[in-house]
């Protein structure tokens, strides 16, 4: 199969650059060079991974990734984000968006290849189809669908993926580094990504199930 990547970067020479190497490793590869042709671009392209700038004119690659999360057909497509910025608001930025993984500008092709191949592969586990349902939380794998007091409401990808996880055995604790492995992957974050991902499910679901254990991490209490 070959999958559709979509680039998104306003500078024509990184463009370029990772059009040539993409290609070269069998993917169909169209680009933008701003957020809002991205997102125009998308819905007739359908690719099965956006590379995402950060730092755009008219539109940037936050608000662009936000927007892309609202449009039901693009909402689970995946986005990694590339930037020059390192500082770890800027990531925690990006993954509150909606971001699946995030690199570092200067570009290092292998290393980018490698993450997209990891970000398509995990992708492709095909999972079996969960449909839970505890207390007045319901939360349905296949159809990317929860429910509070059979109202849906709606969880960024990392939220829905948390909470699926917790929800996966309840009463256990998983720890902050339980969570990082299985949400993020190999990717680097800090505790306040986890934090601030337990706060919006919290405030969403408008519930007390999900239970701090000081020190350790997280659990899910019926």
């Amino acid at each position: 199969m070959n999958y559709k990547i979509l680039l998104v970067d306003d500078e024509n020479d990184i463009l370029e650059f990772l059009s040539y190497n993409l290609e070269k490793e069998g993917f169909i590869v169209s680009t933008a060079i701003n957020g809002k042709l991205a997102i125009q671009l998308a819905k007739k392209f359908k690719p099965d991974l956006i590379i995402l700038d950060v730092m755009m004119p008219e539109m940037d690659g936050i608000n662009t990734c936000t927007e892309i999360r609202k449009i039901p057909e693009l909402e689970n497509i995946l986005i990694l984000f590339l930037t020059a910025r390192s500082e770890e608001y800027s990531e925690l930025a990006g993954f509150d968006a909606g971001a699946d993984d995030y690199v570092t500008k200067p570009i290092k092709p292998k290393l980018l290849i490698s993450r997209i191949n990891a970000l398509l592969k995990r992708n492709k586990i095909s999972e079996k189809v969960n449909n839970m349902l505890i207390g007045d939380i319901q939360i349905d794998k296949e159809k990317h669908l929860v429910l509070y007091k059979n109202e849906e409401i709606h969880l960024a990808r990392k939220e829905f993926n948390l909470l699926y996880f917790l929800m996966s055995v309840p009463g256990k604790v998983f720890t902050r580094e339980d969570i990082i492995t299985e949400i993020w992957k190999d990717t680097f974050v800090g505790d306040r990504t986890i934090d601030v991902h337990i706060r919006k499910i919290r405030e969403k679901t408008n519930n007390h199930h999900i239970k701090t254990v000081k020190g350790v991490g997280y659990k899910f209490d019926i």
